[in-house]
Order: structure tokens, then sequence, then C-alpha cells
């Protein structure tokens, strides 16, 4: 288990990196949590992110890969719903990595 300093405030995470308590998460933690694995977070992050978290908001579980390019292709086009696309943001595993900086558990169908 590990954690993050944030403005003097201690983040809990998990062995995986995920947030113990989601209702810690903020842009800023996504930031450093990007710069751990490392990775600049661009306006192209940010629109996956939202996807994810809105995904969450209304399932209450975070997608794994295949509903998570289903819902950003529904979200942001076909252009963009593309695992090939989400490959190039989120490198080894879209799913995983994409939920892990948007603040949400860890997808459950993902190894």
């Amino acid at each position: 288990m590990g954690y993050l300093e944030m403005d003097g405030q201690r983040i809990e995470l998990d062995g995986e990196g995920y947030l113990r308590d989601l209702d810690q998460w903020s842009p800023d933690v996504a930031r450093a949590l990007a710069q751990q694995i490392p990775l600049e977070l661009t306006e192209a992050h940010w629109e996956i992110i939202e996807v994810l978290r809105d995904f969450y908001r209304r399932f209450e579980h975070a997608p794994a890969m295949r509903p998570l390019v289903k819902a950003v292709a529904q979200s942001l086009g076909p252009d963009k719903g593309r695992s090939i696309y989400l490959m190039k943001l989120f490198p080894e595993s879209p799913a995983k990595v994409a939920a892990r900086l948007a603040g949400l558990p860890k997808p459950t169908n993902c190894l």
C-alpha cells in the first residue's frame, strides 16, 4: 500500500495504485498519479477520464476494455471509440490505467 502527499494531505493507495477513498479524487490527484507512470495528461486524456467518471456514476463500476470502447464511441464518436486510440493514450491496459487516473476502482474483468 502506498500514498500520495498533496497539500499536506495523505491520499492512500492500494497495492496497485488505485485510490482507497474515491472521494479523494481531484484533477490534481489524477495529474500526480499520471506523473508516476510517467504520463502527461492532455485534453484527449481528460476526455476519456470524464467518460469513465460518467460511466461510474451511472453504473457504479469501472468498465473493462470492451465497455470502455463502447462508452467512448457513444460519447466521443467512433474515431475515439477504438482500442488502438485508447492504447496510444493509456499504454499497456487502457481500462486499468484510465480507471486509476480517474480515481475509480480497478475494472472487475481486468487482470
